[in-house]
């Protein structure tokens, strides 16, 4: 069995840890992508508002079911095995939503890359879970975040860089084909990186240990800890593994009493707080949203980019925190600064008045809206966004991590798909000052339940975590 120094060591984990961070990437441009092909779909399927609006929504759908029966399938066949089906699926997707020839087979296309993109959300930071060691866990699994932030933001570069060069997403650009379907098959360079690399890092090795690999198990173990911390954590997963029974979703009831297990709903709180705080809204509507309020288009997708860039500001800074000061503290205080911003929303946007038909604010409103907005973005992305994702990686126990975060991620994006179908909706009827004050209402509840249920797991091995 090869040596390895401690450099070396660090820098396998690292490496290992961005390989997976890839499908976070893939997840953010997928999600992204979309927004830049809008009147592309309109004018080559000739489909009304509604048949577009389930276009761009199909991924969603995807999303729910990939996520579901990821961690289940993850127990079966590993975390890296599935990593590497997501990749396919990632590429046939990025091809077909490029190719197809109407909405039936875009919207097919589409729910293939939503399962792809649903089964990176929960896989990669489980399996950074699983491959860092738990002084490093925290920072490493909030590279996911990173990722998909930079995701969002190439897919958006992406779309403007094609359309500019083409002179419109529906006019043509290379070989007389449309630039809306080369801002999908831009994919296929970061969706083929993605499968090329995963061969070339290891499975976990408590899904090696749970397949009674223990060589193959302890190889990988050497690789990140020296030989006596190997044999040790190798000892460890045993131990936490001893029922050697395959895990099932009746695993998550206790049986007891007969209730599903309170870390459950902790996940699922978890999971569906991230979304209803509005996050989704500022990603998906930003243009819509600063264009409500009086902004040129052009000065919307500006504002939209500086979001992007103070979004992955947020996230490094998160990086270097989360280790240190623990998940917990993130998490309460991301969400005082998110409701204490979002109410300052509300203000500056129950002060628009209409003109001409369209809502506008005053100069001084205008430029409180647009630092809240962006301090918003910034304390989402330095709590809620990277550290959700890293708590649900390593909050449940190994029997049930899988069947965890399949419930948790489900509940995850069934949320993201209420929010984003409601925003219009919520628009028209209640306007702006109402849809940021349920958002800032949900902001409030969210500290007090990080404060009362949320455990912290900073530090811990994964082999410790309990069922409550």
């Amino acid at each position: 069995m090869p040596t390895y120094s401690d450099s070396q060591r660090s820098l396998i984990v690292f490496l290992t840890c961005c390989v997976a961070a890839i499908g976070g990437f893939l997840f953010g441009f997928d999600s992204g992508v979309i927004n830049g092909t809008v009147d592309g779909l309109q004018s080559s399927f000739n489909s009304d508002s509604v048949g577009t609006g389930f276009n761009v929504a199909s991924m969603l759908l995807g999303c729910a079911v990939g996520a579901f029966f990821a961690g289940r399938l993850a127990d079966k066949y590993g975390r890296r095995t599935l990593l590497l089906v997501a990749a396919v699926f990632f590429i046939v997707s990025a091809w077909g939503s490029g190719i197809a020839g109407g909405s039936l087979e875009f919207v097919i296309y589409r729910i293939l890359g939503g399962l792809a993109v649903g089964a990176a959300s929960v896989m990669a930071p489980a399996y950074i879970s699983e491959i860092a060691p738990a002084h490093l866990r925290g920072r490493l699994a909030t590279i996911q975040q990173v990722a998909i932030i930079s995701g969002l933001f190439f897919s958006f570069l992406n779309n403007y860089i094609l359309a500019n060069l083409a002179g419109g997403s529906t006019s043509e650009l290379w070989f007389g084909v449309t630039a809306w379907r080369w801002m999908f098959w831009m994919e296929l360079i970061p969706a083929g990186i993605f499968l090329i690399a995963l061969l070339f890092i290891p499975e976990s090795p408590r899904y090696l240990v749970s397949a009674r690999r223990d060589e193959r198990a302890e190889r990988v173990l050497h690789m990140i800890y020296n030989e006596s911390d190997a044999k040790e954590r190798l000892a460890q997963i045993r131990d936490s593994l001893s029922e050697q029974r395959k895990p099932r979703f009746s695993d998550l009831i206790n049986p007891k009493t007969g209730k599903v297990l309170s870390l459950v709903w902790v996940g699922i709180g978890l999971a569906v707080f991230q979304q209803l705080v509005g996050i989704n809204v500022v990603f998906y509507y930003g243009a819509v949203l600063w264009q409500a309020v009086g902004f040129s288009e052009g000065d919307a997708l500006l504002i939209n980019v500086i979001s992007g860039a103070v979004s992955i500001a947020a996230c490094l800074g998160a990086i270097a925190l989360i280790d240190r000061i623990g998940r917990k503290p993130l998490l309460w205080g991301g969400s005082l600064g998110m409701a204490v911003t979002l109410a300052i929303l509300v203000y500056a946007f129950s002060t628009a008045e209409m003109v001409d038909g369209s809502l506008q604010l005053s100069d001084s409103n205008g430029v409180l809206a647009l630092i809240a907005a962006n301090a918003y973005v910034f304390f989402f992305n330095s709590s809620w966004g990277p550290v959700m994702w890293v708590m649900l990686g390593e909050m449940f126990p190994n029997q049930v991590r899988g069947s965890g975060l399949a419930i948790a991620g489900l509940f995850q994006w069934v949320a993201n798909f209420a929010i984003t179908m409601t925003f219009p909706i919520m628009l028209a009827s209640i306007g702006l000052t109402g849809a940021y004050g349920f958002y800032a209402i949900c902001a409030v509840i969210s500290i007090f339940f990080v404060i009362k249920f949320v455990r912290e797991t900073n530090g811990r091995e994964l082999e410790d975590m309990a069922y409550v």
